[in-house]
């Protein structure tokens, strides 16, 4: 299906052309004339489906055509200042021929960035994306008026809430009128994310693609190995590839860290990314990895869903992630659009029953592929003989959680 049969704006289908956009996505097509219906729509995608175009390019097109006021029109809601930033540059692009305007909220910046922020919420910006905790702090200054708001998006609901945000995006709503379109997109639909459907939508529709599935074009392999040989095989598969570009994902700052100097102390050009570091030395970094100007990225998780780099030829699980859900967003930055991608996962012996969960989630088992014989004895791949041991001590709550974020 082509955009201009949506009936969109001229000016609005201006901008998509200009970016390049042509045929829409199973997921724009489903969702697009909902929205431009005015329906609610709670909505399950896979990354790299074309998600953001999908709730963006109709509330454009509204905000186009309804009488222009200085007002806050749009929020779009989401759990990292990455995926905020990430919004807003897409933003930019298809409303670059509107008058809509917009501004990305989020915090881990400067005063001068919080001032400009309050400037562009007192004067009505159309569409605001942000970060629950920043957005919080404006709103209790009393500045920011969402009494004439139309449209609510949440996005990645699903990590909102895992991040301890509940709370949070109820407090924001309770400034909106009742009567507005909300939109809510998860990768997963568990029981907390129809709880919350059932507060916010009103009759919703609900679209599905692909839910929780992998890319067929992500070729997917695993190593089982011992945590010492983590690092000597990550060297040997640097070495052993011609790669543009490869995302290393690491589950803590610690083992990110570590893992990016022992890379550098080899001669590779590699950077480490992590909320340690400030948000403008993030965006240097990743804007270097965007230019090539280094080959290798090692992220926690904070990137696993807000990273936007085309290209990416390789991804390597350092550490197996905590669920399923976590591995799919992490190997879903390689192969995306048309191209081809490899997702390699390293599993220890005590990460092997967390990665057999991975794999019972996907329905399949991941190839194990075989260890070359210069590293030595590998274990054998046994999830129910190497369970972990029990972890003493009580799992913080969801309140605990959120205290100690930093959104």
């Amino acid at each position: 299906m082509k955009f201009d049969e949506f009936g969109f704006d001229p000016r609005l289908l201006e901008g998509i052309e200009a970016i390049g956009y042509q045929a829409a996505t199973p997921i724009q097509e489903k969702a697009i004339p909902f929205i431009m219906q005015g329906r609610d729509i709670i909505g399950s995608a896979q990354t790299g489906t074309g998600k953001t175009a999908a709730f963006l390019l109709p509330i454009i097109h509204k905000i186009i055509t309804s009488e222009h006021h200085d007002h806050i029109k749009a929020m779009i809601i989401v759990p990292t200042r990455e995926l905020a930033t990430q919004i807003d540059q897409q933003m930019e692009g298809f409303s670059y021929f509107t008058p809509v305007s917009s501004i990305a909220v989020y915090g881990g910046t400067d005063g001068i960035s919080f001032g400009n922020e309050k400037q562009s919420l007192t004067e009505g910006v159309d569409v605001v994306i942000c970060t629950p905790g920043r957005m919080i702090a404006h709103l209790n200054q009393g500045y920011t008026d969402l009494s004439h708001l139309t449209h609510l998006v949440l996005d990645e609901a699903d990590r909102m809430l895992d991040m301890g945000f509940y709370d949070d995006i109820m407090q924001i709503i309770s400034y909106m009128p009742k009567n507005r379109q909300n939109l809510m997109f998860s990768a997963t639909m568990p029981v907390q994310i129809r709880q919350l459907a059932q507060k916010i939508l009103h009759e919703p529709e609900e679209v599905s693609i692909a839910l929780a599935k992998p890319s067929e074009k992500v070729l997917q392999l695993a190593y089982v190995i011992y945590r010492s040989q983590k690092v000597p095989l990550v060297l040997h598969l640097l070495a052993s590839e011609k790669l543009g570009s490869v995302l290393v994902f690491c589950s803590t700052k610690i083992s990110a860290k570590q893992l990016c100097r022992e890379l550098k102390q080899k001669g590779i050009k590699a950077e480490d990314i992590h909320s340690d570091l400030d948000q403008k030395k993030r965006e240097e970094v990743l804007l270097d990895f965007r230019n090539r100007k280094i080959n290798v990225l090692v992220a926690t998780d904070i990137l696993s869903r807000g990273i936007d780099v085309e290209d990416i030829d390789m991804v390597i699980n350092y550490d197996v992630p905590n669920d399923g859900e976590d591995y799919i967003h992490r190997i879903g930055r390689t192969a995306r659009v048309e191209a081809d991608g490899i997702a390699i996962t390293l599993i220890s012996p005590e990460e092997q029953q967390k990665f057999s969960e991975i794999e019972k989630l996907l329905g399949e088992e991941v190839h194990k592929s075989i260890v070359p014989q210069v590293f030595g004895e590998c274990p054998e791949y046994d999830p129910k003989k190497n369970k972990p041991k029990p972890q003493f001590g009580r799992k913080p709550s969801g309140n605990q959680r959120r205290r100690g974020r930093r959104p």
